[in-house]
């Protein structure tokens, strides 16, 4: 059945008739001229609050989210309401809040048929439990949840553990999109090693084929610098310093945290500003050692240390 709706005087008016009173049927989206007939548009979306309300909320949109990566369903399933309400607001009976919360339960273990769909969807749990941790974006954690489906699909995961499989798909997807964060970082907030990441890392990087780019360690130069409050002319000083070891090509194959973490520690005895080593190493996660390794590396290839004690 057809229903059909009045709407008062509005701004538009009929081509034929002028008339400014038309009637809507909801069910086509027609737009018609109640003197004439005439339709004046076609499939017109209503853009007004759904009558028949089944949510928790009083204002339910006629439409919901878009599709979307970070659910295992792509967000395309439908879920029992944690409310124990009915329709009208009134609180359920006990006997039928105990029935709900047993729906409940078999309605979250039917959205998974087997094996794979339960690891991706362990997987996206991991992700949202870190993506605030790291401060990353969702398109970021989209990304890595379309490694994780590919991963699936090449049957990568067998014979290695979820979270391994998940935190190498982050890192990639971070360093695709040029968020800048270290494997050390992902390996803290997932609770595993960091070789664990870096070997699968690895196998991803040789099953599906990635084309990252290379880590440019200046990006990294703001972070560090901000943990030991290093000041502006130091920063700048050791952007300086890394970009004159780009030009003399030393960079590459270099771990891009500790070339920035020495490039800010020359900056600072350069500038004469008292920051530790060992301070520096910390707030890059990497040792002293290494840190000496790189300046020592820089004193021999760039003419910028001349003057460095």
């Amino acid at each position: 059945m057809t229903t059909i709706q009045i709407i008062k005087k509005t701004k538009l008016f009929c081509d034929y008739c002028h008339a400014s009173k038309f009637v809507t049927d909801q069910i086509t989206g027609e737009i018609i001229c109640s003197s004439c007939g005439f339709v004046i548009s076609e499939n017109a979306e209503d853009r007004g609050l759904e009558r028949r309300l089944i949510s928790n909320t009083s204002d339910t949109a006629r439409t919901g989210p878009g599709l979307t990566l970070k659910m295992h369903d792509k967000g395309l399933n439908t879920r029992i309401g944690v409310q124990n309400k009915d329709s009208v607001g009134k609180p359920l009976s006990a006997k039928t809040t105990q029935m709900f919360g047993r729906l409940r339960k078999w309605d979250s273990r039917s959205q998974t048929k087997n094996s794979a769909e339960k690891n991706l969807r362990f997987a996206l749990i991991e992700f949202d439990k870190v993506q605030s941790k790291l401060g990353l974006s969702d398109t970021v954690v989209e990304r890595a949840s379309l490694f994780y489906r590919k991963a699936i699909e090449r049957n990568l995961i067998r014979g290695r553990t979820v979270k391994s499989i998940a935190a190498a798909c982050l890192y990639a997807s971070c360093r695709d999109l040029e968020h800048h964060r270290t494997l050390t970082e992902i390996a803290i907030q997932f609770v595993i090693k960091r070789k664990e990441i870096a070997r699968a890392y690895r196998i991803l990087f040789r099953e599906l084929g990635f084309t990252v780019s290379v880590v440019d360690p200046i990006k990294s130069i703001n972070k560090i610098a901000s943990k030991i409050g290093s000041s502006e002319k130091v920063i700048r000083k050791a952007t300086q310093i890394l970009t004159a070891a780009q030009d003399a090509e030393i960079i590459a194959g270099k771990n891009p945290e500790i070339m920035a973490a020495a490039a800010i520690y020359a900056a600072c005895v350069i500038t004469g500003e008292l920051k530790s080593q060992i301070e520096i190493a910390e707030a890059a996660n990497t040792s002293t050692v290494s840190i000496r390794n790189r300046i020592q590396e820089f004193k021999t290839k760039l003419d910028l240390f001349s003057t460095m004690i």
